[in-house]
């Protein structure tokens, strides 16, 4: 019998993916471990019994309304258990004797997380409790968008009923040392890319304006990305403006070629005398 209800399960997705329903895409990236929660909406079919067809939403309580069974709680329990509950429920009722039951998240509301800012796919996200790392949620997002979006990361949300914040360097995560664990997510969480810091060149380079700064960028490499110097520019008296974050005061500095720069930093290349 089970390749018969996984053969329904697929004509199910197909319909709906042919008939361009919104809840194609999102059901079909959610696994069976999905824990079910207040406001999930959920599709309820069992097999070759279509008046048994139910669309419903998890209630605040926890619980659905189901032909013949009544109130049926599915709070807390994963896609695969609240099947079993309502097959159980039919079953030891004598209304069905072998039933299939297939439940299918249509709008996961109970545990998601938002990614926002400077990724290729902002929104809100399911989580499950064998999918709720950092990266495995960026991914789905499509990851930061390349050359645009910081390397920090930033989520919130609340942990023992306490505002949470935390900013990961994402490059750490991946990196071989492992310096950054791979952060685990809780529903309600909220994930901030903003954009890359960039710095400015202006004076006598090919390429004068903004850039953005990659980590451990030097003047010399700045210089190398804005196209090298005019005829009429020369390295020395390279002076860089820099706001200190905490007073606002800018100070003018002149850096050595290999000098780190930071957020923000504007680099004058003055022209030559001769």
């Amino acid at each position: 019998m089970k390749w018969m209800r996984d053969m329904l399960k697929w004509v199910m997705l197909t319909l709906m993916a042919l008939s361009g329903s919104g809840a194609f895409a999102q059901a079909s990236m959610i696994a069976k471990d999905y824990v079910l929660g207040p406001g999930d909406t959920i599709r309820i079919t069992v097999y070759q019994n279509p008046d048994l067809t139910l669309e419903t939403r998890v209630n605040e309580g926890g619980t659905i309304t189901y032909p013949l069974l009544g109130s049926v709680k599915l709070s807390g329990l994963s896609l695969i258990d609240g099947e079993k509950a309502i097959a159980n429920g039919l079953k030891e009722g004598n209304f069905l004797k072998q039933p299939q039951v297939s439940l299918l998240l249509l709008t996961p509301a109970a545990n998601q997380v938002s990614v926002l800012g400077m990724v290729n796919k902002p929104g809100r996200y399911p989580i499950i409790a064998s999918s709720n790392k950092l990266s495995e949620v960026m991914a789905a997002a499509g990851g930061i968008i390349t050359g645009s979006g910081s390397d920090i990361v930033v989520v919130s949300g609340t942990r023992d009923g306490q505002p949470f914040r935390k900013e990961i360097d994402f490059t750490k995560v991946f990196a071989s040392s492992g310096s950054e664990p791979d952060f685990e997510l809780r529903n309600g969480d909220t994930i901030w890319v903003d954009r890359a810091p960039q710095i400015y060149m202006y004076g006598e380079v090919q390429r004068p304006g903004a850039q953005v700064l990659l980590r451990g960028t030097t003047v010399l490499q700045a210089l190398a990305s804005a196209g090298g110097l005019t005829l009429r520019g020369t390295q020395r008296g390279i002076k860089v403006h820099r706001r200190d974050e905490a007073t606002g005061e800018v100070t003018v500095i002149e850096p050595g070629m290999n000098d780190v720069l930071k957020p923000n930093d504007i680099i004058y290349v003055k022209e030559s005398l001769f």
